[in-house]
């Protein structure tokens, strides 16, 4: 069992079995006791680390969506031109959805708890993780359109579609199972999505002229 001599492990290995019960069964119906048995720790170690279930909660997210900033920004910092940069962005958040499948369904229980206004954590999430991320993409759309290289299309549309057609994709992977009769997610599978995703979004956004070459 984990204990207080190995803070960082236990504390992550706390994170990784949270977000399991969290994606599966929400916050209400998560049972600290099941996370602490998952996690090989006891419970009174996962109060000593998070006070309570909503504390751990807001670690989860963080640490879920600070890795997806980490991520994408490594591309969007880069001195790569607009084109390359998008693609390079693109396939960054694709790969790190695809490393964390859980990730899909904990962001859309958020996004329902925010909808129906019980999210404690939604504001903080929006400021710190999703707002850096989208102003940064459309700032690389708006650049690339002043160069000609992109359509003149408006990122507060296209920036969500980019994301919704990667996310969905993980979220409704048991769904997609019984209407195509295969396993999306196994890594063949999973490739062939990822090269879709970037053709779809090289051709809805680069002008004609500029798309040879495009794809990474």
């Amino acid at each position: 069992m984990g204990s207080r001599g190995q803070p960082e492990e236990s504390r992550a290995a706390i994170l990784k079995a949270a977000a399991h019960e969290f994606a599966q069964h929400g916050i209400a119906g998560a049972r600290t006791d099941a996370i602490a048995r998952e996690a090989r720790v006891n419970k009174a170690l996962l109060y000593y680390y998070f006070k309570d279930k909503e504390t751990l909660y807001g670690a989860v997210l963080d640490d879920a969506f600070s890795g997806l900033k980490n991520a994408v920004f490594q591309v969007l910092d880069s001195n790569l031109p607009p084109r390359d940069k998008i693609m390079a962005y693109a396939g960054a958040y694709f790969d790190f959805i695809a490393s964390n499948q859980l990730y899909p369904r904990l962001m859309q229980r958020e996004m329902m708890r925010a909808r129906e206004g019980q999210s404690q954590h939604i504001d903080k999430v929006i400021k710190n993780y999703i707002q850096p991320i989208f102003l940064r993409v459309s700032e690389v759309m708006r650049e690339g359109i002043a160069q000609g290289e992109f359509r003149p299309v408006n990122p507060a549309h296209f920036v969500p579609s980019m994301v919704a057609m990667i996310v969905f994709y993980f979220s409704s992977a048991p769904m997609m199972q019984k209407i195509v009769g295969f396993n999306p997610l196994t890594p063949e599978r999973i490739a062939e999505r990822r090269a879709a995703v970037l053709d779809f979004i090289s051709a809805a956004l680069f002008k004609r002229n500029a798309t040879q070459g495009a794809r990474p």
